[in-house]
């Protein structure tokens, strides 16, 4: 220790004793109580085999570009987002097979978007559009929401990456809500586990060159039914 500290480390003493002495306390130093052992990670089956392939994940994307859809300047807010999606679920289905039900509805449903008649445009599917830079680019990218028949949510991402009008997200789910934070887009979707809800942040991942799900947790809802109060034990004398 230096002398500096040494003269400041006197002083603090000195102003301790000072305060202790006009206190009434006698000083001296005092338990904390018992301090808790430090205890490592302990590794469980460390002779377990590696696995002869990764579990699947819904996470694990790749960015794919859309074509046929012109970005004026590279601004995206120029861009029709219904055009985007449907050229998008032309050329990607994502998280559906082309032969399915919900993917043929809805593909039908997008037709109604490039219509001009009221009626059309309200069994358009697509929601309203959203603009964040989530990539870190500095440009907006587009988020969208798309209603499917079977009451799910279907979001998208997309960005304009090397001049090409790219998706670097997409999933589909039972949708409760969803917020921006910062460049994270958090989702929350209905649980099986009734009181409860998943909670997926979605982040962008510079080498992947895509959004991922870096965290995903079950957590109770917050409309959930809170358990009753217990009720008061009755008074001895038995009064009211």
């Amino acid at each position: 220790m230096n002398r500096s500290r040494l003269a400041l480390a006197a002083a603090f003493a000195a102003l301790a004793a000072a305060l202790a002495g006009g206190c009434g306390d006698p000083g001296g130093l005092r338990g904390a109580g018992a301090t808790p052992s430090a205890q490592g990670p302990t590794h469980l089956w460390p002779d377990l085999p590696p696995p002869s392939a990764p579990a699947e994940d819904y996470g694990a994307i790749e960015s794919v570009r859309v074509k046929g859809v012109e970005v004026p300047g590279g601004d995206l807010r120029k861009v029709n987002p219904a055009d985007v999606v449907r050229a998008d679920f032309d050329q990607n289905p994502g998280t559906y097979d082309t032969s399915d039900s919900v993917y043929e509805e809805t593909v039908a449903r997008l037709e109604d978007c490039a219509e001009e008649d009221s009626g059309a445009q309200e069994r358009c599917p697509v929601l309203k559009a959203y603009y964040r830079d989530l990539t870190g680019d500095g440009a907006d990218d587009l988020i969208v929401g798309v209603s499917t028949p079977d009451d799910n949510l279907d979001i998208r991402v997309y960005a304009e990456q090397n001049r090409r009008l790219t998706q670097i997200m997409e999933m589909s789910d039972a949708v409760l809500g969803v917020e921006l934070a910062g460049r994270d887009l958090i989702i929350r979707a209905v649980s099986s586990l009734p009181g409860y809800e998943y909670h997926t942040v979605w982040s962008w991942d510079a080498h992947q060159k895509t959004m991922l799900p870096k965290r995903d947790e079950i957590v109770r809802s917050s409309d959930a039914p809170r358990p009753k109060a217990p009720r008061p034990a009755p008074s001895e004398s038995g009064g009211r």
